[in-house]
């Protein structure tokens, strides 16, 4: 998480649960300045302090991959100069398609 992420998330945990700072700062030990710096993005928390204010918030960190890391963005252009019922149609196609991948049997051993 960046600072200005790990602010958001801070203070949306936070308000989540219902807490003030300082009743955050009484529960996690961590003084409610440095909360208040955190949540306005001034301070990026090392990932133990995160952790601790968002446990005592009744929330988790979690790693997750990043999303739209691997996607191949060059596509997005090419359905963007479809009109709308040529996009409609060619999803269409890949549902039906991948409906006939659902229903498929498995192919017998190579030879």
């Amino acid at each position: 998480m960046a600072g200005v992420e790990a602010a958001d998330q801070v203070n949306a945990a936070r308000r989540g649960a219902g807490l003030t700072q300082r009743r955050l700062a009484a529960l996690t030990g961590i003084p409610q300045s440095a909360i208040a710096r955190i949540e306005r993005g001034r301070q990026v928390p090392r990932a133990d302090t995160l952790q601790r204010l968002l446990d005592a918030c009744g929330f988790e960190l979690r790693l997750a991959p990043k999303r739209g890391a691997d996607e191949d963005r060059s596509l997005i252009g090419t359905w963007l100069d479809l009109t709308p019922a040529k996009r409609a149609g060619r999803s269409a196609a890949y549902g039906q398609m991948a409906e006939r991948f659902r229903h498929a049997r498995p192919a017998g051993p190579a030879r």
